[in-house]
């Protein structure tokens, strides 16, 4: 398996041949039933649950609302505490401004601490490609790094492999990237825990460069906040000389009393934990303490033309918690890799197709992988009605429109594959919208209803080949009503 997404399929073949992986099926199964019954018991505990999903949202609205301010406010803070601050607009120039600055130091090895927008612009292959090598800290990350996997969920990457997967990963690989696993290692997970601990010990204490991300920004001190729970972060964040921090833009969050909120909710939702293990934050630098330099690139990558959107702007409170993907039964079987994106799940598939655009294949499927259930807005702390989106999204792939990329405003022409689709639409608005024409059928249909196929022919049989054809009954509805008085007439 290759490390990147590049030439995925779409989502129905890529969520197909994840299916008939029974394995994978049991994996996840498993692990996402255990984190979402411990979260909801840990949710329960708040009386003040729903007021701080509340408070969450509002304060990420108002910060979207007014995100140029705020991020003004951030750089001048950053700059005042000694730190430099870069804009990227693209996935392209923020990788080129984390090489630059890392060939910059004469060193040819980072240590990263883990981090969705390092792993969305490719960064680990971009810095390969200037001959730097990336070592990933967190554990889970590091499974996917050693087996050149994928990761395949936001809070637990290698959620897809057991433990005595994990086992053989670490006895095969782990001498190519450094100290070899223990001979004897079992699949016990204090033992799997120890191999990496050894193995990541002497990145952390030969590093000289560390590249991380945040869960936070403060804009009013100009403090990056991370949140974790190894003290690997810790490490990364204090050991080397030189810190680079990629951060998308719409993490900042204007005070420290707004913080709060966050800190309150994001582990609950994402650990089922009361609190944090590790909260690391650092402002700028100190003379005698932790790195010397320190660059925070802040990154759009189509943030802000997601911006643009009324109503698909709202993914962008995600603060990555994965409640969604543990609730989500479409994710649960088919598994983080079908969505061919770093952030899978329902927040990936409307999150992706905003921050990539929908001109894709797979993209332009991603809104299309839910049941629209809505469980993930159910669980989703910051109030983000993935659904509606969804829906949003899907009209935008099926019928084109105004969108704005890269700032401009467009109009964008309908996917491909949806022609059939739209016909079908629009003779249901003719139809619908013509009484006798919708009387007439109904009779005809009811009439003909033995004789009717059991899966549709030519372009809906991909719709039906997984559905049930709803039986059709005896008699319209209308001319039951005309018939009976609206039931009086049965019942006399």
């Amino acid at each position: 398996m290759s490390g990147t997404f590049l030439g995925m399929p779409a989502f129905p073949k890529a969520a197909r041949e994840a299916v008939g992986d029974e394995r994978l099926r049991a994996n996840l199964r498993h692990a996402t039933h255990t984190i979402r019954d411990k979260r909801a018991r840990a949710v329960g505990e708040l009386e003040d649950w729903e007021a701080l999903r509340e408070a969450g949202k509002q304060i990420k609205d108002h910060t979207l609302r007014h995100l140029d301010r705020y991020l003004v406010q951030l750089e001048e803070a950053v700059t005042a505490a000694g730190g430099i601050v870069h804009w990227a607009c693209d996935a392209a120039e923020a990788n080129r401004i984390v090489a630059d600055l890392v060939k910059a130091t004469g060193e040819t090895e980072v240590v990263k601490v883990k981090s969705m927008a390092t792993q969305e612009i490719g960064l680990n292959e971009a810095l390969e490609a200037e001959g730097i090598r990336a070592y990933e800290t967190d554990l889970a990350e590091l499974i996917v790094q050693l087996a050149d996997d994928r990761p395949s969920h936001i809070l637990v990457p290698a959620i897809h492999r057991n433990r005595g997967e994990i086992r053989d990963i670490f006895h095969d690989t782990m001498k190519n990237w450094g100290r070899p696993a223990p001979e004897g290692l079992t699949d016990e997970p204090a033992e799997l825990a120890e191999a990496a601990r050894l193995h990541l010990r002497e990145k952390f204490l030969r590093a000289k460069v560390a590249i991380s991300g945040a869960n936070f920004m403060v804009a009013e001190s100009g403090t990056l906040v991370v949140v974790e729970s190894e003290g690997n972060g810790r490490m990364c964040l204090t050991l080397p000389e030189t810190l680079i921090s990629v951060v998308g833009v719409e993490k900042v969050v204007p005070t420290w009393r707004d913080l709060e909120v966050f800190l309150q909710t994001l582990p609950r939702s994402s650990t089922a934990e009361r609190m944090n293990p590790y909260t690391s934050t650092w402002t700028g630098t100190i003379d005698g303490d932790g790195p010397t330099a320190f660059h925070l690139v802040l990154l759009d990558n189509g943030r802000t033309d997601t911006l643009a959107d009324e109503v698909g702007r709202q993914a962008l409170r995600c603060i990555r918690c994965s409640a969604c993907l543990n609730v989500c039964p479409v994710y649960e079987r088919a598994g983080g890799h079908a969505y061919g994106s770093v952030y899978p799940g329902p927040i990936g598939a409307i999150l992706s197709p905003q921050l990539r655009g929908t001109t894709s294949e797979i993209d332009a499927s991603l809104p299309y992988a839910s049941s629209l259930c809505g469980a993930c807005y159910d669980v989703c702390p910051v109030a983000i009605d993935i659904p509606e989106v969804l829906v949003h999204l899907r009209e935008r792939v099926a019928q084109g429109g105004p969108a704005v990329t890269r700032g401009e405003k467009v109009v964008l022409r309908p996917a491909r594959g949806h022609a059939a689709e739209r016909a079908a639409m629009r003779a249901a608005r003719w139809v619908l919208g013509s009484p006798g024409v919708l009387r007439t059928g109904q009779r005809f249909a009811a009439r003909t209803r033995r004789l009717h196929p059991r899966t549709l022919p030519g372009p809906g049989r991909a719709w039906s080949a997984s559905r049930d054809l709803p039986s059709m009954p005896a008699e319209p509805f209308r001319d039951w009503w005309q018939r009976t008085n609206g039931g009086k007439g049965e019942a006399q």
